[in-house]
């Protein structure tokens, strides 16, 4: 299985690559700058080459086209260990954890960035699962018009309710899931000023969780910045269910190896 990481990477990385191997397979991994691809090789010709040599590929990619590229022409599987636009191995991992706490999925709060890539891709599978999502985020940084337009044309197929505010106590009011991600995310550090401005009314907070159902739960795909998105007494708090999330990205990518390979 071929690795190809174009970004850092801790969670996805070690837990995709322990799946790789715990399933019998040889994990064999590489940044952007260990091939031809640094010196100017087409993506395309990347991926006809890996493909003569490798049963499927993970990308972790600064672009998503460059996941479409390879897709289209590697002939092999190819899996999103995340881009600018989607992160859906988190998503599937998420979702499985909160399954395996509650016993079914119950309604989510996102809370922060509405174009965050995470959030994308969990919208995507609330969307094709019918089920229910609310998402707190500023004006400024909603998600973009082309997610929102594929999020509604699945929802209509399944009865998933995904629906937006601008005030995140309304949001979270009597769900069991809270989430949220950093507010500067990797490839975004010139914009970090303006986004810590906008975002610092999203935080959450103990008094954000209060308004959250009794027994809900927070979660967080990390790296965390304690003190900007969550505060420390939240994600070390007894709610928190991050270290949880992070344990079952190892089978989430077991899974996702399985299905796909």
């Amino acid at each position: 299985m071929a690795i190809l990481l174009e970004k850092p990477s801790t969670r996805t990385r070690v837990s995709f690559e322990s799946a790789v191997a715990a399933l019998g397979g040889h994990p064999i991994v590489f940044t952007g700058m260990d091939l031809q691809l640094s010196r100017g090789e087409p993506v395309e010709d990347t991926g006809r080459v890996l493909g003569k040599y490798v049963h499927g590929i993970g990308a972790r990619v600064l672009r998503h086209e460059t996941l479409i590229k390879l897709s289209r022409s590697s002939g092999v599987p190819v899996l999103n260990l995340l881009s600018d636009a989607e992160h859906p191995l988190q998503a599937l991992s998420d979702l499985f954890t909160m399954k395996e706490h509650f016993g079914r999925i119950p309604k989510i709060a996102f809370v922060g960035d509405g174009g965050d890539n995470v959030l994308a891709s969990l919208m995507g599978a609330v969307a094709k699962l019918g089920l229910e999502l609310n998402v707190a985020s500023p004006k400024e940084l909603k998600p973009s018009e082309d997610v929102l337009r594929k999020v509604e044309e699945e929802s209509e197929l399944t009865d998933a309710t995904v629906e937006f505010f601008e005030d995140p106590y309304q949001a979270v009011r009597g769900v069991k899931v809270v989430y949220t991600d950093v507010w500067v995310s990797m490839g975004k550090e010139s914009e970090a000023d303006r986004r810590r401005s906008i975002l610092r009314p999203y935080a959450v907070t103990n008094d954000l969780m209060s308004y959250a159902s009794s027994d809900a739960v927070f979660m967080h795909c990390l790296p965390a910045v304690r003190g900007e998105e969550v505060e420390s007494s939240v994600i070390d708090g007894p709610r928190s269910l991050v270290w949880t999330q992070a344990e079952n990205k190892f089978f989430g990518a077991m899974a996702a190896l399985v299905f796909t390979l």
